[in-house]
């Protein structure tokens, strides 16, 4: 299924911050993104409706498994693309940010061949 972009940004969003927190919340979310947590609360309760995250009583969020499936994907594309970015010279910034956009748009033919290339290449890259 395709969401938008915003909501996959989110649904990283979680992803990456579950690597590194206990619990993620929409404190935590916003903190990250620099959005206003209403902003991020609305987005939430939007993910939740069409079964991406769940939130506890608590507050905490968590991916569902279509949420998590769409999260692992656009997070792929983020690495590799940044990966594949930093090794033709570009600055890590510049990289992560380019990445972050072109994660939502490559087609899925594009992005692997970039991956066939990248492992061809291994040698080259792991430099």
């Amino acid at each position: 299924m395709k969401i938008h972009e915003s909501a996959e940004n989110y649904l990283e969003t979680i992803l990456i911050l579950s690597k590194t927190n206990q619990y993620v919340r929409s404190i935590d979310i916003a903190n990250e993104l620099g959005f206003s947590k209403p902003s991020v609360s609305i987005a939430m309760k939007k993910l939740r409706e069409n079964g991406y995250v769940n939130m506890d009583a608590n507050g905490y969020i968590t991916l569902n498994k279509p949420g998590l499936k769409i999260a692992e994907e656009i997070y792929e594309r983020h690495v590799v693309i940044g990966k594949l970015l930093e090794e033709m010279g570009v600055s890590p910034e510049v990289a992560a940010d380019d990445a972050c956009r072109v994660e939502h748009v490559i087609s899925q033919e594009t992005f692997d061949r970039i991956k066939d290339f990248m492992r061809d290449h291994a040698d080259i890259l792991e430099t």
